[in-house]
């Protein structure tokens, strides 16, 4: 009667069900038996099979040029990016340490009486161009050298052979002085926001000249130097008188033609009488 209780209390062994399962417990999974889902292992490749899959995981000659071809475009990239920081930069950081330097050692000759009026060295400094409007303060030495003279973050005075110019000091003529618009200190840069009665100064040892802008030419081929003539050809001034043309590049980051600015002198003041009002604050 014990063994028929026990059956009993059994179900699950009437119901055909494993000791220990329980209705709606998931059947244990097959493992490493023919229909359980388990691949058969791969097969060892031949020499010749192998050798093949390691030809295909070689790049193909294409890829490996198209690899170089990339390789060289960014490093001309880095070259070309490394070229425009120089220009749009550095240049300008150099040039103007040169020309403060210029103009610092220039004021201090003056103090001490080293430079005498007249002519000038090529490449030698002797005026400080101011244009209080565009905060612009830089030496102007003798020539319009690039190298010597404008690369150095300084004006250039016409004042050699066909495009000689006259100094301020001159009872008559036209003081034309040439600059760069961008890199090297770029000192006219602005010179093209300049409108008729705003003053440019020229200070030299002894004397301050002032000049009010009188006009501007936008645009002229660098073959028009009618425009430092001593009565300057387009500024609508028509009778010899005492005359300011700054010259540039345009437009920007270009040379293929010139910008021309004109003046008019309106005072000249010994220096012993102070500065004046256009460099007073």
């Amino acid at each position: 009667s014990n063994g028929a209780s026990a059956r009993r209390r059994s179900p699950g062994r009437r119901s055909g069900w494993p000791a220990g399962a329980r209705a709606g417990a998931p059947a244990p999974e097959a493992s490493g038996t023919p229909g359980g889902g388990d691949e058969p292992p791969e097969r060892p490749r031949t020499r010749v099979e192998a050798r093949r899959a390691a030809r295909a995981r070689k790049p193909s000659a294409a890829t490996v040029a198209s690899r170089a071809v990339g390789e060289l475009f960014i490093t001309i990239g880095v070259l070309m990016l490394l070229f425009v920081t120089y220009q749009l930069w550095w240049t300008n950081v150099r040039a103007q340490q040169q020309a403060d330097g210029a103009a610092h050692n220039l004021q201090q000759d003056w103090e001490q009486g080293k430079r005498k009026p007249g002519a000038f060295q090529a490449g030698q400094g002797f005026a400080i161009l101011h244009i209080p409007k565009l905060d612009v303060v830089v030496p102007v030495a003798s020539g319009i050298d690039k190298q010597r003279v404008l690369d150095r973050g300084m004006a250039g005075h016409y004042a050699e052979g066909a495009l000689k110019t006259a100094l301020p000091s001159a009872k008559e003529g036209n003081f034309a002085v040439a600059g760069h618009r961008n890199t090297h200190g770029e000192p006219f840069r602005y010179i093209n926001r300049l409108t008729p009665g705003d003053p440019i100064v020229v200070e030299t040892q002894d004397t301050y000249y002032v000049y009010e802008m009188a006009s501007i030419l936008p645009q002229t081929p660098p073959s028009n130097t009618a425009v430092i003539d001593p009565v300057p050809a387009g500024s609508g001034f028509t009778e010899p008188g005492r005359y300011l043309t700054l010259t540039t590049c345009t437009p920007e980051f270009t040379s293929t033609y010139r910008m021309i600015v004109w003046g008019k002198m309106v005072e000249e003041r010994p220096r012993s009488k102070g500065k004046p009002d256009a460099l007073v604050d």
